[in-house]
């Protein structure tokens, strides 16, 4: 989190999107430049949806490869798809060896590798933006590249677009966003591919993904994949959301963790804990689900640290690139990196969507940006900020685990349902200059089990997720 309205790395690679969506009066974002309508089209309707995915339907399409079917459509080159509880995708011979520089080492090694490559996808909501997720287990000496191609409106495509370098540790490769990635209609900015002028009406229509699996020549490793997928949207440009009514009160028992207590430590990981609230609210929900990491696992933490699983959750969602720990895929992927827990980067519509979640025992991480003003009882501002929502209260007012907290105990927060509402779900926003700045529109990570329940199948199924 960025307790001012300082501009982030971010913020800076985005400088041209930005100029472009302040003249068209789009939002300039401090993530990639949100989504924004076509000319014309309406910020919404007047009333809040009332079926669970409604909004999500609307602006946001889900869709993902996960089963031993899945794995087996679309192009293999040396890979197969393997069976059982959590189907995947593994490297079975080879297709060949590629000279890989690691950039932010120098070190240049040998690798094999194999690819499969998906079928085309027709989006049900024509894009503006594209995230993509995977969860996979990438044992020492192996690693993934994760690639997307799309086709616009009118007919022509994208380049194959790097959506990201990822590994689980970081003894092979440093895991990594790739800059520089543009054909002058779209450009990736660091875990989204964005149209740069949607104002023009122009759209990704459809898209392929392609995984390429790596591992050191001459062994039997493999990573295993058993998910990947995208989030394709096209979010109202809104400053305000319409009010949503509030539903049941439930509370769920997640446990609560401070970024702040971790100031200062591992400062080579995003400046230390004052940035950590992605990681942090990542660990938060991987505990809930039950996920642990072994003294094995932690005994590189300096042993006087409190919650040392926060400095590991931080160092591995950590982009080199970036140079921050707030990569969406890669703190999805880091919670699928717990036995039996999967992860996704997804857009909600409404409050409505968390309330259906939270009633089926998914907490939800969610990215928001706001003035201190905003956000009554949160005590700073911040141009991007990650927290938990855990619940609701009887009066409808969001109970959020807010790792911006000075300690562990002050975590839980209760914050005003209408003001919070607005401040995660706007695209567009002003900062503490008056200057027009951009908000997420609803993203959030949702973490939960392979094993979940038949409640919990029906409410992610009614989102898109499975």
């Amino acid at each position: 989190m960025s307790r001012a309205e300082q501009p982030s790395r971010r913020t800076l690679l985005s400088a041209a999107v930005v100029a472009a969506v302040v003249s068209s009066a789009g939002p300039a974002s401090a993530r990639p430049a949100s989504a924004r309508p076509a000319p014309g089209r309406p910020a919404g309707p007047a009333g809040a949806p009332t079926d669970p995915g409604a909004a999500a339907a609307r602006h946001v399409d889900n869709r993902a490869w996960t089963s031993y079917s899945d794995w087996r459509t679309g192009g293999a080159e040396g890979t197969r798809a393997v069976a059982g509880v959590r189907p995947g995708l593994v490297i079975a011979t080879a297709a060949g060896t590629t000279d890989h520089t690691d950039p932010h080492t120098g070190r240049t090694a040998a690798w094999e590798y194999a690819t499969w490559t998906s079928p085309v996808h027709r989006l049900t909501v024509p894009a503006t933006e594209v995230v993509v997720s995977w969860n996979a287990r990438t044992p020492d000496g192996t690693w993934i590249q994760a690639e997307l191609r799309g086709t616009y409106t009118d007919g022509t495509d994208t380049p194959w677009y790097v959506m990201g370098r990822w590994a689980a540790g970081d003894q092979d490769i440093l895991r990594t966003s790739v800059d520089g990635q543009s054909d002058g209609r779209s450009t990736v900015w660091t875990d989204t591919l964005a149209v740069d002028d949607a104002a023009s009406g122009l759209r990704l229509v459809s898209y392929r993904l392609r995984l390429t699996l790596h591992r050191r020549p001459g062994t039997e490793l493999t990573p295993t994949v058993w998910r990947i997928g995208a989030m394709g949207s096209d979010v109202p440009d809104r400053f305000t959301v319409p009010a949503s009514t509030p539903g049941a009160a439930r509370e769920l028992i997640v446990p609560r963790y401070s970024q702040e207590i971790h100031k200062g430590q591992y400062p080579e990981y995003d400046n230390g804990g004052e940035a950590w609230c992605s990681p942090t609210s990542s660990q938060m929900v991987v505990e809930y689900w039950g996920g642990r990491l072994t003294e094995e696992q932690l005994s590189w933490v300096d042993p006087s640290y409190a919650d040392p699983q926060v400095c590991h959750a931080a160092r591995h969602t950590y982009d080199h690139q970036y140079e921050g720990c707030g990569n969406w895929p890669f703190n999805a992927a880091y919670a699928a990196t717990f036995e039996g827990l999967q992860g996704v980067v997804t857009r909600l519509g409404s409050l409505t969507d968390l309330e259906t979640l939270i009633a089926a025992g998914i907490p939800v991480i969610t990215s928001q940006s706001f003035i201190e003003e905003e956000l009554t009882g949160a005590g700073y501002g911040t141009a991007g900020h990650l927290m938990t929502v855990i619940g609701f209260t009887p009066d409808g007012d969001v109970i959020a685990n807010d790792p911006a907290s000075p300690d562990n105990e002050s975590v839980r927060r209760v914050y005003r349902r209408r003001e919070w509402e607005n401040i995660w779900l706007r695209t567009k926003r002003h900062d503490v200059n008056g200057q027009v700045r951009g908000g997420t529109g609803g993203v959030c990570y949702l973490y939960w089990p392979v094993n979940s329940t038949p409640a919990q199948r029906r409410v992610l199924r009614s989102f898109g997720l499975i």
